[in-house]
């Protein structure tokens, strides 16, 4: 058995907390056992672990989320690297290139794809072990599982299955699927629920060999390396799109237990044990409201009831909790560059942009570096910065050239400069850009690591 946890999607429905840089899944605000607050991905790669199935997973993921994902689980996580954000079916069909040509799956291997946002309890995983036996012995060449529905969502996808069953094993069995619907509006959502539709978990078994034929009858490369430099030939859709609907062998086995899906701040606020995180109050007679404020300002919520208030960097969101369906259309036209970004060795906050009298472009940024943490050695062509160290200290390397730097140093970095620095301390940094131009594809990495860094320097 080899599972593919799917962690590289925008996850933007969760805005003003989750952006195109810091997607819903790498939020922390979900309570961990030991009462610290834990994201999406850590709570299932934790519940992977406890369930012995750790070892079995490999995360597909983005090469833009690389950062986040390795800050959140530890540099020796077992990643699957897309290029780029695709969707679901591109995902997979990279993913299994990979298990087949880097690491020599078997054809016969029973792949089980999962979700990094659904919301499980530990007896859930007891059906994910369970599935590479029921996948043996399905007629079907894609073995889904389902739930029964608690209320006619619009936010899932709708599983309708034959009203025989093929196999019976105990708290679960399986169906052939006669129909698939991908999101259907409240009132069609009702009908087919009293239809006897599942809602889709959105996860599948299959065969290793079933994705490798299809790429074979697709004409693209089934080595991962090729398909990576290919990956921007692969359509942009869901894996239900191109996968499950064009699928005639489908069944799906039924789930009982608790399952839900984080995507939306509806469904999230069912699982916070909490009704307030960060800066401001909520009154006694607003019922069943929500603060989530990343901002250093209080926010109040006065007689106001059922409604979700998010403030970050990015926005402010106030909205009732039963809008998903408005909120998410609202979102699909929303495409501002994030102003909060979470990285590698800490993140990095927008105070302001401003088009100057000169012409010249500034943007100023506040900056956390971890202890222990290093900025890549990289150098600019189109803007020049300014860094005022606020606390915290470190070590500078400027054009291969070392310093120590603490509260109140301040670093001019011209253009074409290389630099990097390493936080001791916890570090905060005010950082200027000005320039022609400022652009995230004006940067050149010479290195990452800090031992790569100085190892660089050294030969140098």
């Amino acid at each position: 058995m080899k599972i593919i946890l799917l962690s590289g999607g925008s996850g933007k429905r969760l805005w003003p907390l989750s952006n195109s840089s810091r997607a819903k899944q790498y939020l922390s605000v979900l309570e961990s056992p030991d009462g610290t607050m834990e994201s999406m991905l850590q709570r299932i790669w934790r519940q992977l672990d406890e369930a012995d199935l750790q070892e079995h997973t490999r995360i597909s993921t983005c090469r833009d989320q690389l950062e986040l994902l390795q800050r959140q689980l530890g540099s020796e996580a077992p990643v699957i690297l897309e290029s780029e954000q695709r969707d679901t079916y591109p995902a997979v069909a990279l993913a299994s290139a990979y298990l087949y040509s880097i690491a020599g799956v078997s054809l016969s291997e029973t792949v089980i794809v999962m979700p990094v946002d659904a919301f499980v309890e530990s007896d859930f995983f007891s059906c994910i072990r369970g599935l590479p036996k029921l996948e043996r012995e399905s007629r079907s060449e894609l073995l889904m599982v389902g739930t029964k529905p608690c209320c006619p969502s619009e936010q899932y996808g709708y599983i309708i299955p034959e009203s025989s069953w093929l196999s019976e094993e105990e708290g679960s069995y399986e169906q052939s699927v006669r129909l698939f619907k991908e999101k259907p509006y409240e009132a069609e959502a009702s009908a087919l629920i009293k239809a006897g539709a599942l809602w889709n978990t959105g996860i599948y078994a299959f065969k290793l060999d079933f994705m490798i034929t299809m790429l074979m009858n697709r004409g693209l490369p089934i080595h991962y390396d090729e398909l990576y430099k290919q990956y921007y030939k692969l359509p942009k859709a869901s894996f239900e799109a191109e996968v499950t609907q064009k699928t005639a062998l489908c069944s799906v086995i039924r789930y009982d237990g608790q399952w839900k899906d984080l995507g939306t701040w509806k469904t999230l606020s069912q699982e916070i044990a909490f009704e307030r995180m960060g800066a401001g109050d909520i009154s006694h007679d607003s019922d069943q409201s929500q603060l989530f404020n990343e901002l250093d300002i209080p926010i109040s919520i006065v007689g106001l009831n059922n409604i979700i208030v998010a403030a970050s960097p990015d926005g402010i969101l106030v909205a009732n909790k039963d809008a998903d369906s408005m909120l998410n259309a609202k979102l699909q036209s929303m495409n501002e560059k994030p102003k909060y970004e979470e990285r590698r060795w800490g993140h990095s906050k927008v105070v302001d942009s401003v088009i100057l009298a000169s012409g010249l472009h500034s943007m100023t940024k506040r900056l956390f570096i971890a202890a222990g943490n290093n900025m890549s050695y990289q150098m600019h062509f189109k803007r020049k910065e300014a860094w005022t160290v606020l606390s915290g200290e470190g070590i500078l390397i400027l054009d291969e050239m070392y310093r120590h730097i603490g509260p109140g140093d301040t670093i001019t970095i011209p253009e074409r400069t290389r630099h990097s620095v390493r936080a001791i301390v916890n570090m905060e940094l005010i950082e200027v850009q000005t320039g022609e131009q400022i652009a995230d594809d004006d940067i050149i990495r010479l290195g990452i690591t800090w031992d790569e860094i100085t190892s660089q320097i050294n030969m140098v």
